[in-house]
C-alpha cells in the first residue's frame, strides 16, 4: 500500500504517511500532549481529544470515511490530522503537532497536503477550534479558512471555519 502523500513542503523532513488503526497508540499519545495547552487555555480539562480512549482512536482511524495522515521524524510521530468525508464536505479534526515542533509550519504543511489528497467529491473543508486557540486561529485564517459562526461552550466559544476546495488551476470546485 502506498502510504505517502505528494510534495511534503519545505518544513517536513519526510512525506506524510497514511495512518490507520495500528497507529492508534502513538496518535493518542501525541493527541494528549498537543491538547494539554488547549485545555489550559480554555480552562477545560474535559476536551473531547483528551477524553478519547485508545479504542475510540483505533475505531476512528479504521473508519473508511476517515483519511488520517501523519508525519514522522526519525521514526517519531510528530504531527497528524484526520479528515472525515461527509457528502461533499471534508470535516477536518484532530490536527495535532508535538509541542516541541509547533510553530514551524508543520501543521500548515500537513493540512494542505491532506486537503490535496482528499477524494475529488470533497468540495469544501470545515473545522472548528476554541476561541482561545491563538495559533490555530491564525493558521486557519492564513490557509484561507473563513469563520462561519460560533457556538457556545461552558466558558468559551467554538469558532467554526469553512474553506472551498481549490483546484490546482486555481478554480473553486
Amino acid at each position: 500500500m502506498d502510504r505517502e502523500l505528494g510534495n511534503p513542503g519545505a518544513v517536513m523532513t519526510s512525506p506524510p504517511l497514511r495512518l490507520g488503526p495500528v497507529d492508534a497508540g502513538e496518535v493518542l499519545t501525541l493527541q494528549r500532549a498537543a491538547y494539554v495547552p488547549e485545555a489550559r487555555a480554555h480552562e477545560n480539562i474535559d476536551l473531547p481529544p483528551l477524553l478519547e480512549t485508545f479504542e475510540q482512536t483505533k475505531e476512528a482511524l479504521g473508519d473508511p470515511a476517515c483519511f488520517a495522515w501523519g508525519v514522522r521524524e526519525s521514526g517519531r510521530l510528530v504531527a497528524s490530522v484526520r479528515i472525515v468525508v461527509d457528502g461533499g464536505a471534508g470535516l477536518v479534526g484532530r490536527l495535532i503537532v508535538a509541542p516541541d515542533r509547533q510553530g514551524h509550519g508543520l501543521g500548515s504543511s500537513l493540512l494542505l497536503a491532506a486537503e490535496s489528497a482528499m477524494p475529488s467529491s470533497v468540495t469544501v473543508f470545515r473545522l472548528f477550534t476554541g476561541e482561545r486557540s491563538v495559533g490555530p486561529l491564525r493558521m486557519y485564517r492564513k490557509l484561507g479558512y473563513v469563520e462561519t459562526h460560533r457556538t457556545p461552550e461552558e466558558h468559551y466559544e467554538l469558532v467554526h471555519f469553512e474553506k472551498p476546495r481549490v483546484r490546482t488551476d486555481g478554480t473553486v470546485r
